[in-house]
C-alpha cells in the first residue's frame, strides 16, 4: 500500500517521452546503465508521471486524478497504487 502523506517524486535521470504515439519512460545518463530498458505507460500513467515529476503525495494524486477523469475514489486509489508499485519496482521513484 502506498502511503498517503509522504511526498513521492520521479528520480532525476528518468524522462517521459512520446514515441510512435505511446508514452514511454526512458533513462538518461547514469540511470541508463542500471535501468537498461523502457516502460510504456497509458494516458493516466502519463498524467500521474507529470504530477510526480514535481513531487506529490498519494492524496494529492488521488485528488487530481478525480478532477481529471470520470472515476470513483476506490478505482482511482487502486490505479494509483498499481502505478506507484510499477515505477517503484523499476527504482524510478523516491520518497522525499
Amino acid at each position: 500500500m502506498v502511503k498517503g502523506k509522504s511526498v513521492m517524486k520521479i528520480k532525476n535521470g528518468f524522462i517521459l517521452r512520446v514515441i510512435a504515439g505511446s508514452y514511454v519512460v526512458i533513462a538518461a545518463g547514469d540511470e541508463a546503465v542500471d535501468f537498461g530498458g523502457m516502460i510504456t505507460v497509458n494516458d493516466t500513467g502519463a498524467f500521474l508521471w507529470k504530477l510526480l515529476e514535481k513531487g506529490a503525495t498519494k492524496s494529492e494524486l488521488t485528488e487530481k486524478l478525480l478532477l481529471e477523469y470520470d472515476v470513483d475514489t476506490e478505482t482511482a486509489e487502486r490505479d494509483i497504487d498499481e502505478f506507484i508499485e510499477k515505477i517503484r519496482s523499476g527504482n524510478i521513484l523516491t520518497d522525499e
